[in-house]
């Protein structure tokens, strides 16, 4: 009789477990996909918005869709090593070709904000700011134009007699006077560089009652008539005294680009002597070529 029992049992003990294994399995895959869910959820709510582009004002749909994704990259949206979208996503969420998409990552990388891994993608890089050669440019210009915050920390801003590298650039008389203006310039408030602009004083008597050391030396110069339409710029590698490291927030002796310009008004007349510093881990130099061909012709 104890072995019938033990017999009748054994089935009904052995089906319980198999169906407290399945039901176990089942309880397990529904808490798996539950999880995929939330995380889709939350990954899709965390997308950047998109702005539609516009389609009429001229400018090239790549080119909008690059501002998009460096402002991504600028307000942290897309992080260092965070991998930029595939371009067929880039494509389908602009609504664009795959080639405009192609185009709008590939002027990332040209610019230094990406890199691209083959088989693997393209990953936002630890940013170097182009250096702009082609244009003359205030750094809170340039600073926009790659969707960059700029700020500046003035060091000193007064009116002295000329030093003798600054009056032979300037063609200047012995005893004359120069605004002398030296800054600390951020980016989105990382130290970038060091400038020491110096103008003659006759060029914009009020410039130190008049120009807010907020807002672009540049642009308050045109407020007062004063457009410097071209400069010659001269740039040199050194390595960081203590001072300038200090201010830059770089190890003494870290590498740095040495930039001297000289910016002229539409006559040719020379009115302003920059000397600049800048961090070699975050600045690149980059020049575009082209190539004469023998009929005159220019190649890209």
């Amino acid at each position: 009789m104890k072995h019938e029992t033990i017999f009748f049992v054994n089935p009904i003990i052995q089906s319980y477990r198999r169906h407290k294994d399945r039901m176990s399995q089942v309880w397990h895959l529904t808490r798996r996909w539950f999880w995929i869910y939330v995380m889709d959820s939350m990954n899709a709510q965390a997308l950047p918005q998109v702005t539609p582009l516009d389609r009429g004002n001229g400018i090239p749909l790549y080119h909008q869709i690059q501002r998009q994704l460096m402002e991504q990259i600028r307000s942290g949206a897309l992080r260092q090593s965070d991998p930029v979208p595939p371009v067929q996503e880039i494509a389908a969420r602009y609504g664009v070709s795959l080639m405009t998409a192609r185009q709008a990552v590939r002027s990332l990388c040209d610019l230094g904000l990406t890199y691209s891994r083959q088989g693997k993608g393209t990953f936002v890089s630890n940013t170097k700011l182009e250096k702009n050669f082609r244009q003359v440019m205030s750094f809170t210009e340039e600073m926009k134009t790659r969707g960059t915050t700029p700020k500046s920390k003035v060091l000193s801003f007064r009116i002295q007699v000329a030093p003798a590298e600054v009056r032979k650039a300037l063609n200047l008389s012995a005893g004359e006077k120069v605004f002398r203006l030296h800054r600390v310039r951020y980016g989105d408030n990382v130290p970038l560089g060091i400038e020491c602009s110096c103008l003659p004083v006759w060029l914009c008597p009020a410039l130190l009652k008049d120009y807010d050391t907020a807002s672009s030396l540049y642009r308050t110069l045109e407020l007062h008539g004063v457009f410097l339409m071209t400069a010659s710029e001269v740039v040199e590698v050194g390595r960081a005294n203590a001072d300038d490291a200090k201010l830059l927030r770089i190890a003494p002796r870290s590498p740095v680009f040495l930039f001297t310009r000289i910016s002229f008004l539409e006559d040719g007349k020379p009115v302003e002597f920059v000397k600049s510093t800048y961090r070699g881990d975050r600045y690149k130099i980059v020049n575009r070529l082209t190539r004469v061909r023998s009929d005159g012709a220019t190649t890209p």
